[in-house]
């Protein structure tokens, strides 16, 4: 005899009840989530716009128009390892010991160069004079002691889904660095499952003569790779990196994993500059997918 009642008046007494519940679970999904899932669509419509404006750019600065890429080149550090600031802190540390003040902010500017070519343009500066090719090889020999000593490096957020990205596109990977530091070049193939087997995918300090900003490295990585510069992408965090890139014609990406104001690296010259591996991850995924 109680369903009459109970189906007079359950309702009234109950909505309010679950109302409150769903209204408190719906504030407490927004604390956790304050960006809800619809709020990614203006930012990937925001991310297309941004390309397709670089994509008129670079058409416009090279006079002609970016095939879809058969190539990405990588940058090594800052690009797909977080070790700058173990370099900053290296470079710092050594020159300090000979009595020279290299602050950790001024090294990003010289990422990119030769081990060689940094020495120079210290000595060059601060002592008004040219290295000896002894002192050049002793210097650098304990920058990457003070290196090793620092611990292990990360693999940057976002960097192994941006190579594994290019290589379901069916594009060849290729590592253009100014580097020849052993301790993250012999981890590649382990990190990025083999994407840049040596030699015949990698160009390091050791197989150019001319080291970034000048264009020869991102050249002799095309020619590995077997492209055009406008059939490729190149990927620098550094300005001298950028530079060098876009000056051997690439479709050319900035990503700014470090310190630098907004801006540099689009003065630098890249097409298209991002603020993190994971940003570049899914403007790959726009332009190769």
């Amino acid at each position: 005899t109680a369903w009459p009642a109970m189906k007079r008046n359950p309702l009234p007494q109950r909505r309010p009840k679950v109302q409150k519940r769903k209204a408190d679970k719906a504030a407490k999904i927004t604390q956790k989530n304050p960006t809800p899932p619809c709020a990614a669509i203006p930012k990937m419509k925001s991310l297309k716009n941004k390309i397709s404006e670089s994509i008129a750019s670079y058409t416009a600065r090279t006079g002609t128009a970016p095939q879809r890429p058969g190539a990405v080149l990588f940058d090594m550090d800052g690009v797909l390892y977080n070790s700058m600031p173990f370099h900053a802190r290296s470079w710092n540390l050594l020159f300090s010991e000979i009595g020279i003040d290299m602050p950790e902010q001024e090294v990003y500017l010289h990422e990119g160069r030769t081990g060689a070519s940094t020495v120079t343009a210290i000595f060059e500066r601060e002592l008004h004079r040219q290295p000896t090719e002894d002192e050049i090889l002793r210097l650098y020999r304990r920058k990457t002691e003070l290196f090793a000593g620092m611990g292990a490096v990360k693999v940057m957020t976002g960097a192994r889904e941006t190579v594994n990205i290019c290589r379901r596109a069916g594009a060849t990977t290729v590592i253009v660095t100014g580097s020849g530091q052993g301790t993250l070049l012999d981890r590649l193939d382990s990190d990025f499952d083999c994407a840049f087997p040596a030699p015949s995918q990698r160009i390091t300090a050791y197989d150019v003569t001319h080291g970034k900003p000048d264009p020869e490295p991102y050249l002799k990585g095309i020619a590995k790779a077997g492209t055009s510069p406008w059939q490729s992408v190149g990927i620098d965090n550094a300005p001298l990196g950028v530079e060098s890139s876009s000056r051997a014609g690439l479709f050319t990406i900035g990503v700014n994993t470090g310190p630098l104001p907004s801006g540099t690296l689009k003065a630098a010259g890249a097409d298209l500059e991002l603020d993190s591996m994971e940003e570049c991850a899914e403007a790959l995924g726009i332009l190769l997918l």
